[in-house]
């Protein structure tokens, strides 16, 4: 049967089809649909893990019982997942294990990129790039096989482009995969030094088989035309590369590590002109080049952002496209800003209001660094904002910690922020956490996490509690506050900036874009009461209010009415719409 499916939903299928009974994935783009569409599958269990690391170790064990097994994350992720990829490569697997990771090219929605090659090459472990949907699918039932015809987890390599676009998949039924037996092997699964000093060498020898298998895998491919100009590709850049070069000969490499020498020397002897064409870093590129192979690869083409078809058109074959524009010119950039009736916009607005310097995380939230909120100072990476708040206040002391908060996600804290309130408890910080619960994850598309009480099947469960959990490590300072009550809330934040003490301030609001969450409908300005003063109500950020110039207005459309805008007028000129006037 075929069908047009996603990328992500592609990877669902396959690991459907090959029989998994564990999957387990910490939500990230671009990988979140991946482990939610492996979630419809009732044969297999599926969960959201705390973080990357968990999920990988709860694959792992379920590899270790025998069964096949799947890991999904984001390209950060994977740098959170590392200690247990990096010791899975020595410890190998019992049942199938393949970790599925999602490159953001471009950082449509991520704080770097990475080329995750370099983990495959770094842990010693396979890894396989699909170009489209269909091969999402068939190239994770071929990572099973691979990861257990030679005893080693594989990682498979996603962009953007591959997990978010659609392509025809022909699906196929469930093989029937029963459990591996379960062996107690502690010279196999114990990496005490003594046996992972053994369990390297059989890595080594892995190695060795897997180089001399890339060279005849039916995934490495080549695909002839005109032998004037060779082009080695993989992943999306492949689709990137049939497009700008169109009928020349193309070495399309579906196991990107190890690399296949042999096939890559007797394809360049084959062609006149060789070039390497992928997306990042020259990962391919610099392997062939140590083979003593002459190609033509990052010298013309970029190191960042995403490649297309018009990029390889202008810098390799002198082809101009020219711009991309719209009617009246080039196309207008549309910044991103957070929700009407988002619940962070009343902290930025009291943050903003106070002066404070403010270290942030990873989710929505961090858009509070954009105008006109300007309240975030820092943004690293998940967790970051309390133990960055900790280090300035170590650093500069108290006088300025009073002046410092640090604000984090409920998902992103529970993820990796609960470690660093263990360390300002724990070496005596004096630092305020403001905890800004929504009830759920919202920056990747609403899922649950451990503070909503549901699981990824929505089914409830137990719910850890933030207070709780801020008193247990060791914070007896723990306020709960409406973000939207201003008066409130600042008056909070003040009181706990100025105690000689570490405090949580959990700001607990629902996201606007949950299905349950209603407002009283749009409201508006009333024009006869606006002085245009110092345009206060600008100064939250919402969408829904536009700058006219001589006037403001609210866009009914958009308006969701949550009212925050109301709470900082000084003029009372904001109303329900459909009110009287008079």
């Amino acid at each position: 049967m075929k069908t047009l499916m996603l990328g992500n939903e592609a990877v669902a299928r396959g690991a459907y089809e090959a029989g998994v009974t564990v999957a387990t994935a910490y939500p990230g783009t671009p990988s979140t649909e991946i482990t939610e569409n492996i979630a419809k599958y009732d044969e297999i269990y599926c969960e959201w893990s705390p973080n990357e690391k968990v999920a990988l170790e709860v694959a792992l064990g379920a590899s270790i019982a025998g069964a096949r097994s799947i890991c999904s994350m984001k390209h950060v992720g994977l740098n959170v997942a590392a200690d247990p990829l990096f010791t899975s490569s020595y410890t190998g697997i019992n049942g199938g294990l393949v970790v599925v990771v999602g490159d953001d090219s471009g950082m449509h929605s991520s704080q770097n990129e990475q080329d995750s090659r370099f983990y495959a090459r770094a842990s010693n472990v396979p890894m396989l790039e699909p170009s489209d949907s269909r091969e999402c699918k068939e190239f994770i039932i071929k990572a099973f096989e691979i990861s257990e015809k030679y005893d080693s987890p594989v990682l498979v390599r996603l962009s953007t482009r591959i997990s978010h676009s659609r392509s025809i998949v022909d699906k196929g039924g469930r093989c029937d995969y029963n459990l591996k037996k379960y062996k107690k092997d502690f010279n196999k699964y114990v990496m005490l030094p003594a046996m992972a000093r053994k369990r390297h060498v059989e890595v080594e020898k892995r190695m060795v088989q897997l180089r001399e298998y890339s060279n005849s895998i039916e995934i490495n491919k080549v695909e002839w035309g005109s032998k004037d100009i060779g082009v080695v590709t993989s992943g999306i850049a492949y689709q990137y590369a049939r497009e700008a070069f169109g009928d020349v000969s193309y070495l399309k490499l579906g196991m990107v590590y190890p690399l296949p020498e042999k096939l890559i020397r007797d394809f360049a002897k084959e062609v006149g002109k060789l070039y390497i064409v992928e997306e990042l870093e020259p990962f391919l590129e610099d392997y062939i080049r140590s083979f003593g192979v002459h190609a033509i690869g990052k010298e013309l083409l970029p190191v960042l952002g995403e490649l297309s078809a018009s990029i390889i058109k202008e810098k390799v074959l002198n082809i101009r496209t020219g711009p991309n524009k719209s009617i009246n010119g080039e196309v207008p950039v549309r910044p991103p800003v957070m929700c009407p009736g988002c619940p962070h916009r009343g902290v930025f607005y009291v943050l903003k209001k106070l002066k404070l310097t403010v270290s942030g995380d990873i989710g929505c939230y961090t858009l509070g660094a954009l105008p006109p909120n300007e309240s975030i100072d820092t943004c690293i990476c998940m967790g970051s904002s309390v133990s960055v708040a900790h280090g300035m206040e170590k650093a500069r002391g108290r006088k300025f910690g009073k002046k410092t908060v640090g604000i984090v996600g409920d998902s992103t804290f529970i993820h990796s922020g609960i470690t660093g309130l263990i360390d300002i408890a724990y070496n005596k910080g004096n630092s305020t956490i403001i905890i800004l619960d929504n009830f759920t994850t919202g920056m990747t598309g609403h899922q649950h996490n451990p503070a909503t009480g549901y699981t990824i099947k929505n089914e409830p469960t137990r719910k850890v509690d933030l207070v709780k959990l801020a008193n247990a490590v060791g914070i007896d300072r723990v306020r709960i506050v409406d973000p939207f009550d201003l008066k409130k809330l600042e008056e909070v934040v003040k009181e706990e900036t100025s105690v000689d003490a570490s405090s949580v301030i959990i700001a607990r609001r629902p996201c606007a874009m949950l299905k349950p969450v209603s407002f009283d409908g749009p409201i508006r300005i009333i024009f006869d009461k606006c002085k245009n003063c110092n345009k206060l109500c600008l100064s939250v950020g919402c969408p829904a209010i536009t700058d006219m110039g001589e006037y403001l207005e609210i866009n009914e459309e958009i308006c969701v009415g949550c009212g925050l805008c109301a709470k900082v007028c000084n003029n009372d000129a904001i109303e329900k719409a459909g009110r009287d006037n008079a």
